[in-house]
């Protein structure tokens, strides 16, 4: 079993290069799109290519064998 880690988010949504950022999943913007933009990033499961998908609480998002889960 994958160990999920969580995210704490002030708003009800935050966009979904943002999030792998606050995660520490990306280094940086520029890196968050490219991994999004090449299908290394799945939200629910699911392969998520907009780098501006709104994560809500609950979403789970999967990058590099890393779950993280957004919480508010």
């Amino acid at each position: 079993m994958k160990n999920m880690e969580i995210i704490q988010i002030r708003d009800d949504h935050i966009k979904l290069g943002q999030a792998l950022k606050l995660a520490g999943l990306a280094d940086s913007g520029v890196d968050a799109k490219t991994d999004i933009q090449n299908g290394l990033v799945k939200v629910n499961g699911r392969v998520e290519l907009q780098r501006g998908k709104k994560i809500y609480a609950g979403d789970v998002i999967e990058f590099d064998k890393k779950l993280v889960k957004v919480e508010n």
